[in-house]
């Protein structure tokens, strides 16, 4: 496989892009998807049978149940940078190996509903308070220790946006490629 056509699988919609003036607009966008992810990516997954989530969505990639698994987590660690944030002064957040996480036994192993479960209520919780957020507060920040980059509150929203529509990618090309879907 060609080098560019493994990066059209690893990044189906390209890397975040962050806008250099995060608008109001961007903003509500940005929760929207998040409020339909969980119900959106649960429509793709819910009936594949367990060899198709145990297929990888690229060469050297995660299965789809990795995926879902990594969502899951990823989202909640997400939340709760946001509350760190909201409730701390710059805090550096808890880095987490991801690529070890998903090669744990519940990441490779578990039914995906649990993960289902977890996101739908990780996501009702988060949109709830980012809907309630003021200007002052979604400009608070967190540092992240992998490159010690300050992350402000309203880019991580589109950074979590984008991270839903990644993954979602993910597995909605691979069901398109293998005629799943």
């Amino acid at each position: 496989m060609k080098a560019e056509e493994l990066e059209q699988l690893k990044y189906p919609i390209g890397e975040f892009k962050c806008p250099k003036i995060i608008t109001q607009e961007y903003i509500s966008q940005w929760i929207e998807v998040l409020e339909q992810f969980p119900s959106k990516l649960s429509n793709l997954v819910v009936d594949l049978s367990d060899a198709q989530l145990d297929t990888a969505y690229r060469p050297g990639g995660w299965t789809v149940r990795q995926v879902v698994h990594h969502v899951s987590d990823s989202h909640h660690h997400s939340y709760i940078r946001f509350k760190w944030a909201l409730t701390e002064d710059k805090p550096v957040i808890k880095y987490y190996f991801e690529a070890l996480w998903a090669e744990l036994s519940d990441a490779k192993h578990a039914p995906i509903q649990m993960s289902l479960d977890h996101l739908k209520a990780v996501h009702f919780k988060l949109v709830y308070l980012l809907k309630s957020l003021s200007d002052e507060a979604l400009n608070k920040s967190f540092i992240h220790p992998e490159h010690n980059e300050e992350v402000v509150l309203k880019k991580n929203i589109g950074i979590y946006a984008w991270h839903c529509n990644h993954h979602y990618a993910h597995i909605e090309n691979l069901l398109i490629r293998e005629g799943w879907r």
